[in-house]
């Protein structure tokens, strides 16, 4: 009996009682997955408060499938998960991604993918004599640069990579 969970919205952070709700699983569980999976480290602040990022949204989801819809015990899932990620290492290693450089980082195919998803615009992958690839500049207008803080391009990357990760491995 498979429930159908809500689409995780486009945010940084999720509390756990966001994260129950999208996953179906309520906060006392998520707390206890996380002594069981290590892949579980939610950021703590203050008040010993638990924010999720949307990687670890889609792990949980991963985990409650395993569990729930599969039938798998927590040592079980755990393996699984393991198993998994040693898959996705293997296949990086035989088969690396192509890397583009966006905005001075790097980028495999799959994070440029992504990119351009996300902002709308092409990214050149360089093969058309360009060195590098670039997104275009879009000039600052009065008052916006002090509103909107530039970035954090390496923060990106990783969250990309972790990502990237997490599709290869099925999720």
């Amino acid at each position: 009996m498979e429930k159908t969970l809500p689409p995780i919205p486009v945010k940084r952070y999720f509390t756990i009682g966001e994260v129950g709700d999208l996953c179906g699983v309520k906060p006392h569980v998520l707390r206890y997955w996380e002594q069981e999976f290590t892949q579980l480290r939610p950021m703590k602040r203050r008040g010993n408060r638990r924010y999720y990022q949307h990687h670890e949204v889609l792990m949980i989801r991963r985990i409650r499938d395993l569990l729930y819809d599969q039938g798998f015990t927590i040592s079980g899932a755990r393996n699984k998960l393991q198993e998994l990620s040693q898959g996705d290492r293997e296949r990086r290693r035989i088969h690396p991604a192509k890397v583009v450089v966006v905005e001075g980082v790097e980028a495999t195919d799959i994070e440029q993918e992504i990119w351009e998803a996300a902002s709308g615009n092409p990214i050149d992958d360089g093969s058309a004599s360009a060195p590098e690839a670039h997104v275009p500049h879009v000039p600052a207008q009065a008052g916006l640069h002090s509103a909107l803080p530039l970035p954090d391009w390496h923060h990106i990357r990783r969250e990309l990579v972790e990502i990237r990760q997490l599709l290869l491995s099925g999720l």
